[in-house]
């Protein structure tokens, strides 16, 4: 094991960050404790062009200790995907002890299923704008913004990727929602349309890795007072997402077909694969759990982001991307209706 200390001064002030390596059979592993260098300082701002384009950054956001299993197999999952170069796990929660986390580096260092490199980096702050700040570590052109509570098929995953490749500039999503403009108050708000969206969600977001300075370093006082929405809001930083990339491609997202997705926290499910009331927990940490208030708050933040950025940038997408194409007629097959091409 090698341990480094590395001292970086911005704006007169000293920051520490204490750098972890250990390589194992060809992987690379890190914990970060504090704070990369500033991420937005014009010297670290990446040659985009020079990135790798065969493969994807990872980054999970990581905040309630009861999901922490749930993490670790989620990451193990991800390792195992030839087109995922690194993983970022973005732990937001300040008040988790270090023995805690020191676990749970050891425990993704060691289910790792290939040759992604897997980072566990300790936020100054629950601030979810933390989860866009770029990192000089990301050596991929894509990243894939992704929640601990989201499990989805390497199928999936890699043809979202292809998908991502065709349309570089868009966000491409599996969850998919949208906007309204809602006559009765003359505001703005949040939904879901049964035919049409205009937002998709940070539990799987693919995009380009210019999105990340364009949200945390670039758009000036404007996307500086958005920023601190969301950390007033605790929430929205998604739907910002979707305005900073709708504003510059003019056009709404991409929604990709998957095989197989599994969202813990959605609070719609019941039963559970978890025992002792493991999977209640973990739905109940989720923000869209408490959803008595939850759509009225991000309709709130889709009205805020209207009116400091003074424009409605968001734009419909209609129907979803999927990998297979079959025949949609139906034959009679030993009595039974099914799809002509099922054997």
């Amino acid at each position: 094991m090698e341990v480094d200390v590395l001292r970086f001064t911005r704006n007169g002030f000293g920051i520490w960050v204490l750098f972890i390596w250990i390589s194992v059979i060809g992987s690379v592993f890190s914990r970060t404790i504090s704070m990369d260098p500033d991420p937005c300082d014009s010297n670290t701002e990446m040659e985009f062009y020079k990135l790798k384009q065969d493969q994807i950054t990872v980054l999970i956001n990581g905040y309630s200790e009861s999901r922490i299993p749930l993490l670790q197999s989620i990451v193990a999952s991800y390792s195992a995907s030839p087109i995922v170069s690194s993983i970022l796990v973005l732990w937001g929660n300040p008040s988790t002890q270090a023995q805690v986390l020191d676990q749970l580096f050891h425990n993704l260092t060691q289910h790792s299923l290939g040759t992604a490199s897997i980072s566990l980096i300790q936020q100054p702050s629950s601030s979810l704008n933390a989860r866009f700040i770029p990192r000089p570590s990301i050596d991929t052109r894509a990243v894939l913004i992704c929640d601990d509570d989201v499990e989805i098929d390497r199928r999936s995953l890699e043809f979202a990727f292809k998908v991502w490749k065709s349309n570089a500039d868009s966000l491409v999503g599996v969850f998919p929602r949208s906007h309204d403009f809602d006559l009765t108050s003359k505001g703005w708000m949040y939904t879901v349309h049964p035919d049409k969206y205009s937002i998709v969600l940070t539990k799987f977001m693919m995009m380009k890795q210019d999105y990340l300075f364009e949200y945390s370093c670039r758009g000036g006082r404007k996307m500086e007072e958005m920023r601190k929405i969301v950390d007033e809001m605790g929430n929205c930083e998604d739907i910002l997402m979707n305005f900073v990339a709708a504003d510059e491609t003019r056009a709404g997202p991409v929604m990709v077909g998957a095989e197989r997705v599994r969202d813990w926290g959605d609070p719609r499910n019941e039963g559970g694969e978890y025992r002792d009331g493991e999977e209640e927990r973990v739905r109940e940490v989720g923000l869209s759990s408490r959803r008595r208030e939850h759509r009225k708050r991000r309709g709130r933040c889709i009205r805020e982001f209207h009116r400091v950025m003074g424009r409605m940038p968001l734009r419909y997408s209609y129907g979803k991307v999927v990998n297979s194409v079959g025949e949609q007629g139906l034959c009679n097959k030993a009595g039974k209706l099914v799809f002509c091409d099922q054997r």
